[in-house]
């Protein structure tokens, strides 16, 4: 009895010396549960979830950064666990080779590794909604707030993060077992100084990864085009599997790094041998975390670059649109006239000038539509009433553009924006058709007119010979007819008048209009004809109200939304607040991780090589040397990782701006301006970690 409390009161002794890595342990833990809950928490977000439209690129992009930085948690959990149990090996060979058996250690070394994984997990869980919820308000309060900004929670994100739990629960009871079942007891003993060394390559590995990463990548994007435009299918989910020569080929510059880096050292053989020794020979722990944090840095980036991209463009559009007001009606609705604006704008102080109306009729055009074959195939094939077009004639689009235009009879001209990136397109149409009389009249493509405000994104706009439109527009009801109208301010505008003018205009329209631009009644009129529902009327996607008119979704979407520049300019980030906020986080919540794995890595290299220092030190070396060699040791760790996902993820994200339209146009060049001063500030906030991490080191190491 006497001898089992002697073996117990060892064993805590020495628990209590390897404090020190238990505490490692529980942090490294504890962050990627909190910022996976963290991130699952605010990604299916109701908040989130309404703001980011189903199978839309932004919530494409949402999840793709959450499984890099899921990918990226799981391998820095696994590597924690893994410096753990090297240290708790030395602990473990004591006992054994004090006589302890393996069944007698087996109770106490589970009980403590599912007791630290479990309570760092759970606890981890737990922080990442209050921290989600700081840093949410924490927006609300210094930047922007709104009504679509309420945050509430959907508790089925904690499904994410029990599997994780129990994928590191699992992990270190295999582990535990693993160490366990080893016979050897010096090697046990030994475990905590055995070094992993990777394999030589040669010095052609990193150029030929940075070719694979770049084959990747253009597979990758390229993939899903290729099965939409060649095959006519839609890109099944495995599709994604072509992103993985990227991942080769980031091991392969990691291992590069790693092994030989990227100066040549035939000049001077010697210089930094001891810091590049020191990764090779821990080689396999140091290329994994590298890769780990190349993909966070890169997801971080890939979430950040979005703000510009999206902003710019947005901003640069309204600051150079025409008309400080624009709007359009259905002629049936009892919208405000002339009149009832201009008494509007006394009130505020406000005279009008340039004031510009005309009518459109809307009508059935023809146009090569999608035919869904089952799930995943379709066909393209031509429909004589593919979708609605809103169509003007030459004296209408000459009153409101001042464009001159001459159309020839029996043609149309498309109207689209100046730098005719514009989706709202049709070059296939034979025909239109009066949808009250059912009458068509044959036409053909004639080219493009550039108008951005007419540029709609649901819906085409074509310009018509004046008498083409009087013969094929006569018969519309009015439900089928609506006007354009366009005036600016006589000085300087008013942000209040513009917001109870948008409210005036909103409350004018009845029930028939609450719907979003994406609503096509043509499509509704041909579907119902042909005996099948449309999806409109029963997706929630097509379901907006005019109580929320403030709203993200009532503002982006619905069918009549005005363009007022100064309240477009002023609310523009209040109404993309959620879809910013979701990226800003991610980018906070990849970075953080990122900078943690760094430092930790930085720090275990270091300590684990401790006594290197040591000899070194009595040997005579200078603190000048010691000092390099501790900067070249972690310089590699942060410089690489940063250098290499700050540059792929911004060459991925310009070559994603070209292949949308074949091009790049001004907007854009100056959004990728705007991401190399963010890759400038990122780096400068990286260095700074940099340094510390270099002083604490050498602090602890003494030197």
């Amino acid at each position: 009895m006497s001898r089992v409390m002697d073996m117990k009161q060892m064993e805590q002794k020495l628990q209590k010396a390897d404090r020190k890595q238990s505490r490692l342990y529980l942090f490294c833990n504890f962050m990627a549960l909190m910022i996976i809950s963290a991130y699952s928490a605010l990604m299916l977000s109701p908040t989130v979830q309404k703001v980011f439209p189903a199978g839309g690129d932004s919530r494409k992009q949402m999840y793709m950064i959450f499984v890099m930085t899921l990918v990226g948690c799981v391998v820095f959990t696994i590597y924690a666990l893994g410096l753990f149990f090297r240290h708790k090996s030395g602990q473990l060979g004591i006992l054994m080779a004090l006589g302890a058996s393996r069944r007698r250690l087996a109770p106490g070394l589970f009980r403590e590794v599912i007791v630290l994984s479990g309570v760092s997990a759970v606890a981890g869980t737990i922080a990442g909604f209050p921290f989600v919820w700081i840093i949410w308000h924490a927006f609300r309060l210094l930047l922007v707030d709104s009504s679509d900004m309420v945050l509430t929670f959907d508790f089925k994100c904690l499904f994410i993060s029990l599997l994780f739990l129990l994928l590191v629960v699992g992990f270190a009871c295999l582990t535990a077992w693993r160490y366990l079942k080893k016979t050897n007891i010096m090697e046990v003993i030994r475990e905590e100084h055995i070094n992993e060394p990777v394999k030589e390559p040669g010095r052609w590995c990193g150029p030929v990864g940075v070719l694979v990463l770049l084959t990747g990548a253009v597979l990758g994007y390229g993939a899903p085009v290729a099965c939409y435009r060649w095959l006519q299918m839609y890109p099944p989910e495995w599709v994604g599997v072509f992103y993985a020569p990227v991942f080769v080929g980031l091991y392969m510059v990691m291992l590069h790094t790693v092994v030989h880096g990227w100066k040549s050292h035939r000049k001077n053989p010697y210089k930094n041998i001891i810091s590049r020794s020191m990764m090779k020979f821990q080689g396999k722990q140091t290329v994994n975390n590298m890769l780990v944090i190349t993909l966070l840095i890169a997801g971080g980036c890939f979430a950040i670059f979005y703000l510009p991209a999206n902003g710019i463009s947005a901003l640069y559009r309204y600051a150079s649109q025409p008309y400080d007001y624009f709007y359009k009606y259905q002629a049936d609705q009892n919208v405000p006239d002339r009149e009832a604006v201009e008494t509007l704008g006394r009130e505020y102080g406000l005279l009008f000038k340039e004031w510009k109306e005309c009518d459109y009729a809307t009508l059935g055009i023809g146009g090569n539509h999608i035919i869904e074959e089952d799930s995943q195939h379709y066909h393209i094939e031509y429909v004589p009433m593919a979708e609605e077009a809103k169509v003007l004639s030459e004296d209408a689009y000459r009153i409101l553009t001042g464009q001159d235009v001459d159309v020839k009879p029996g043609t149309y001209l498309n109207v689209t924006n100046q730098d005719e990136t514009s989706l709202s397109v049709n070059e296939s149409a034979k025909e239109f058709t009066n949808m009250v009389t059912r009458r068509q009249m044959h036409t053909k493509f004639a080219g493009y007119l550039h108008y951005d405000l007419l540029a709609e994104a649901d819906t085409t706009c074509c310009v018509l010979d004046n008498e083409d439109y009087a013969e094929i527009s006569e018969g519309l009801t009015e439900d089928w007819r609506g006007c354009f109208v366009g005036f600016n301010v006589d000085g300087e505008d008013s942000y209040p008048f513009a917001n109870a003018f948008y409210h005036l205009f909103v409350s004018a329209f009845d029930e028939t209009c609450e719907r979003p631009g994406y609503y096509d009644r043509v499509q509704k009129i041909r579907e119902n004809e042909a005996g099948k529902t449309y999806w409109g009327d029963t997706d929630d996607m097509a379901t907006i109200s005019y109580e929320l008119a403030d709203s993200f979704m009532f503002r982006s979407f619905w069918v009549y939304q005005p363009d007022f520049r100064i309240l477009n300019q002023n609310d523009y980030l209040r109404n993309m607040a959620v879809m910013f906020m979701m990226f800003l986080f991610i980018f906070m919540v990849c970075m953080i991780t990122a900078l943690v794995v760094c430092y930790t890595r930085c720090q275990s290299i270091a300590l684990n090589n401790r006594y290197i220092f040591d000899d070194l030190k009595k040997l005579g070396a200078s603190p000048a040397f010691l000092d390099r060699e501790v900067r070249s040791q972690c310089g590699n760790v942060f410089r690489v990782p940063a250098l290499v996902g700050m540059l792929s993820m911004f060459l991925l994200f310009s070559m994603i701006l070209y292949a949308n339209d074949g091009r790049m146009v001004m907007t854009e060049w100056l959004a990728m301006g705007i991401c190399l001063c963010i890759i400038a500030m990122i780096g400068g906030l990286i260095y700074m970690v940099y340094r510390s991490c270099v002083k604490v080191i050498k602090r602890l190491l003494g030197v």
